[in-house]
């Protein structure tokens, strides 16, 4: 088997690489297969796949059984300004890799997010629910999945939503470096979403793409909260004395509107591989006591 990952040197793929290397995840082991599987790695700047010649070129050379697209552009506020790149990365990025893998047969698994849907109403957003994004970064990765759909057969589209992880920039670090520096934090209260441990979501992707079960997905971490609940939660399993005080989103000046509500229901996964995703407070105390055992070694 021959794996191709993009985006590798992002949060995600780091992750799907460690989790690769130690032969397990800390919910479970991953499939044998992965032992002797060949696994390509890459990069933006071994491979720019908002290029399609480039594209079409790389997987005609590699021509791997699966390709996993882990690449995005990220920066939610940034992507209201910086349309075109956005869109390169979110939407063109993944068609070419769709139609590279619909001609050499590979199945696609592309990671997608919570933006996609608009943020009203009060009850987790299904698979088959109608997305309407309101921001570019929602919009363009909706585009994304859309070219995913229209041009591979063997698509898995996974959304995900409030991911963190060992490697790169992501809230949980963001809390803990700001807590610990200023003992105060004011953090919105009024978005709800699913905090999602990168090491569960990689485990789901692991064990999604050596089954035929297409589709779309959810993937995220069991239960919902508020940006401020999430954040008193981290404050709290570090162990930091810090004072974290409630606020409304329109205090803060942001480019781009946040859904007020996106939490996602994993029923797809239920329905067809099973969901281990843990509860996201149970994720997230395995995930603090690791930084600070890290810390004290």
């Amino acid at each position: 088997m021959k794996l191709l990952i993009t985006g590798a040197k992002g949060q995600l793929g780091l992750q799907i690489r460690s989790i690769i290397e130690r032969g397990k995840s800390e919910i479970g082991e991953i499939d044998e297969i992965y032992k002797n599987a060949e696994i390509i790695y890459v990069s933006h700047d071994k491979l720019d796949i908002t290029v399609l010649k480039d594209v079409l070129e790389y997987i005609e050379k590699y021509r791997p059984d699966i390709i996993i697209n882990c690449a995005a552009y990220t920066n939610v506020d940034r992507c209201e300004s910086d349309i075109d790149t956005a869109f390169k990365v979110n939407a063109i990025g993944p068609r070419n890799l769709a139609i590279a893998a619909q001609k050499v047969g590979a199945k696609l698994l592309h990671v997608s997010t919570d933006y996609v849907f608009s943020g009203t109403g009060s009850v987790p957003f299904r698979e088959y629910d109608i997305p309407q994004p309101i921001s570019v970064y929602g919009k363009t990765k909706l585009l994304g999945e859309q070219y995913v759909r229209e041009f591979c057969d063997k698509y898995f589209i996974v959304r995900t939503a409030w991911l963190y992880g060992k490697y790169g920039k992501n809230f949980v670090y963001t809390i803990l470096n700001t807590a610990k520096e200023k003992g105060y934090l004011e953090v919105v209260n009024d978005q709800r979403g699913n905090p999602t441990n990168a090491e569960d979501l990689a485990y789901h992707i692991l064990k999604l793409v050596l089954t035929d079960e297409y589709g779309i997905y959810h993937c995220t971490g069991k239960g919902e909260c508020s940006w401020y609940d999430f954040a008193c939660k981290i404050v709290e399993y570090a162990g930091i004395n810090c004072t974290v005080v409630p606020i409304t989103s329109d205090k803060i000046n942001r480019a781009a509107k946040r859904p007020f509500y996106s939490s996602l229901d994993n029923m797809m996964l239920r329905c067809t591989i099973g969901d281990r995703m843990r509860n996201w407070e149970d994720a997230l105390k395995v995930f603090i006591d690791d930084v600070k055992s890290e810390k004290q070694e």
